[in-house]
């Protein structure tokens, strides 16, 4: 089901960009005084979580939504291999799929921000992608993003919504029902929006792409669907 956006005025538009970045540059220092994650979250009997961060992201910027998940009784999963998500999607996809082989994870939820969550669905339709029992995917741009077309980096211009990679994944729609797609009622990243046919999808009152992970409702909705996740059965591919 595709929920409605509202879209909110430029001022609200213009502070929230600000936030938004605020956000993000905090993320970046907490993730360089303490790059590793903490010994808790190997711990905990619920259907372990795994994490993927967007691009440029290291893991932090899912720490507090981890945090929440783990003290819910989810162990957590990063993936360091991923770096700072400068990958294609398929790479990436195999390298969080080596990661889960070796770690013996057969049965988990992911979470993610941004591109995380295309990685996400890649790993999803992917060999390995039965383990998988559903996907909480934040600010996810399934359409692609049309602003991503002109940006000077190549590793961004693989996320426009002209991308032929990106078209075939968009194209997928047999895991769509197993992801619940959470997102702002305006994202500068996203002019289209990050709704997703055939998924659930959730709609917060709020401007922004990075802080929307830490909004309490995202919180709420992230909670709810990974225990709706680990508790139902499996659906799609």
């Amino acid at each position: 089901m595709i929920a409605r956006r509202r879209v909110p005025g430029w001022v609200a538009r213009t502070v929230g960009r600000i936030d938004d970045y605020r956000h993000i540059l905090a993320i970046q220092l907490r993730a360089w005084l303490r790059p590793d994650p903490p010994p808790s979250f190997a711990t905990g009997d619920g259907v372990p979580v795994l994490i993927l961060p967007g691009i440029y992201e290291p893991w932090q910027s899912l720490e507090r939504l981890a945090r929440a998940l783990n003290e819910a009784g989810h162990p957590v999963v990063v993936v360091p291999e991923l770096g700072r998500n400068l990958g294609a999607l398929r790479t990436s996809a195999r390298v969080v799929a080596r990661r889960l082989r070796a770690s013996g994870t057969d049965r988990l939820v992911i979470v993610a921000h941004s591109k995380g969550g295309l990685i996400g669905k890649a790993l999803m339709l992917g060999p390995i992608g039965h383990r998988v029992l559903g996907m909480v995917a934040i600010s996810t741009p399934f359409g692609g993003s049309r602003h991503a077309r002109w940006f000077p980096d190549p590793t961004v211009r693989l996320l426009s919504d002209l991308d032929p990679h990106l078209g075939s994944l968009r194209a997928r729609h047999e895991v769509d029902p197993r992801i619940v797609s959470v997102y702002a009622s305006f994202d500068p990243h996203i002019p289209g929006g990050s709704a997703l046919a055939g998924a659930e999808n959730v709609v917060v009152d709020v401007v922004g792409h990075f802080r929307v992970v830490d909004h309490p409702q995202v919180r709420r909705a992230t909670l709810d669907a990974v225990a709706r996740f680990a508790a139902g059965p499996t659906r799609g591919v």
